[in-house]
């Protein structure tokens, strides 16, 4: 009888695959998992090619996997996993310059998420993040694949309206005619309008999910699009140049990770550095960035959506447009209701269909601050809509 109830309670948790070639690291997180009573760790593995193998035996609910690894690395893994036996996977990352880099290819190649690991391949500190191991693999658990393997476009909007060549702004880039395409040639058209008169900035903001989700965007703006646009990424530090270099490389806007100080330039997307909160600072007629490592992190995070949102309705003379895509929790949520209270803006939330994980645009829509709700492929189009409307 006793076995019986037993089987039931294992048949509830998440099962769970741990590849990582340290044997030492392959015993730490596992019983980090196995302690948690909604998951259960039914397999471990030493390499890339043995986690392919046990995925197809054992059909794990959620990975857990090394980037560094021999025989086959974690990367290499990730991709046969994910057109073979698609499922969650989170990847665990040192936090060098190339572990970055290549952390940011696991998220475009289909990874749900990533953990830094504190003091290098073999971490005797993982303790630190053992709850952000726990919560990650508990979140993944409850993603809808449709979202981790659907096809990334990028319709570079601006290659198809204008033969001729269009690059990266160099400084400030003046009000001038632009190859941004007529609200006729838009196939998705919004209903909202942002005045003519005034400067406008954009905001975007996400977490779990994002690093695709803003590359979807990103691409599909063009590089006239005449206004600022400042993100909030939840990632820790070492991870966010990587993540804006790689970006830069893909967009034809430029994009980079944010720099104390420097001035808000249009047609440029600057992404918060992991650790510090992005804010902006008004000093004469312009607009310029302002880091705080200093004020603590909301709700866990630093960055923090509502840190900035909140420093953005300080400056009521401006317009806002504000992008709420694919995240855990209700970041956003309380920095919303101030802008929206205090300044003026107007408001994206993505869709249940696109997102990873549906909390941060949940949050926005069932607040009511969602002026639209739109499919993750469609949000560059609204964004242009709205601005050139």
């Amino acid at each position: 009888m006793r076995k019986g109830v037993d089987d039931l309670n294992t048949g509830n948790r998440k099962k769970v695959l741990v590849v990582d070639d340290s044997a030492f690291m392959r015993k730490l997180i596992s019983d980090f998992l196995s302690g948690h009573p909604e998951i259960e760790v039914i397999g471990t593995a030493r390499n890339g090619k043995e986690a392919v193998e046990k995925v197809e035996t054992l059909k794990p609910d959620v990975v857990t996997m090394d980037i560094e690894m021999p025989i086959m690395d974690g990367l290499e893994a990730l991709k046969e996993i994910m057109s073979r036996n698609p499922l969650p996977i989170v990847m665990l990352s040192s936090t060098t310059k190339i572990g970055a880099e290549n952390t940011m290819l696991a998220m475009e190649y289909g990874a749900v998420d990533f953990v830094a690991k504190p003091g290098g391949a073999i971490s005797l500190n993982l303790h630190e993040v053992k709850e952000e191991i726990l919560g990650k693999v508990i979140a993944a658990s409850e993603v809808r694949l449709a979202t981790l393997t659907r096809k990334i476009t990028g319709r570079r909007l601006t290659h198809v309206i204008s033969s001729n060549p269009v690059t990266k702004p160099v400084g400030k880039v003046a009000e001038i005619p632009t190859f941004i395409p007529s609200r006729s040639q838009l196939t998705n058209v919004s209903k909202n309008k942002i005045p003519k008169t005034g400067k406008t900035f954009v905001i975007i903001g996400t977490s779990t999910g994002g690093p695709r989700a803003l590359q979807e965007v990103l691409t599909g703006i063009p590089a006239l699009i005449g206004v600022p646009i400042l993100v909030v990424q939840h990632m820790p530090p070492g991870f966010t140049k990587s993540l804006a270099d790689r970006l830069d490389g893909l967009c034809d806007i430029h994009v980079k990770e944010a720099e104390d100080g420097e001035l808000l330039e249009n047609g440029t997307a600057y992404i918060a550095p992991g650790g510090k909160h992005l804010k902006m600072m008004k000093k004469g007629m312009f607009y310029y960035v302002r880091l705080d490592a200093v004020d603590p992190p909301r709700a866990g995070h630093r960055p923090s959506v509502d840190v900035l949102l909140e420093s953005a309705a300080e400056n009521t003379e401006l317009n806002f447009l504000t992008v709420i895509m694919t995240g855990m929790g209700y970041d956003g949520k309380n920095g919303m209701e101030v802008l929206r209270k205090n300044g003026k803006t107007i408001t994206i939330a993505e869709s249940a269909k696109t997102s990873v994980v549906y909390g941060m645009p949940k949050a926005i829509k069932e607040a009511g601050f969602a002026d639209e709700v739109v499919d993750l492929h469609d949000i560059s189009e609204s964004i242009i809509g709205i601005i050139k409307s």
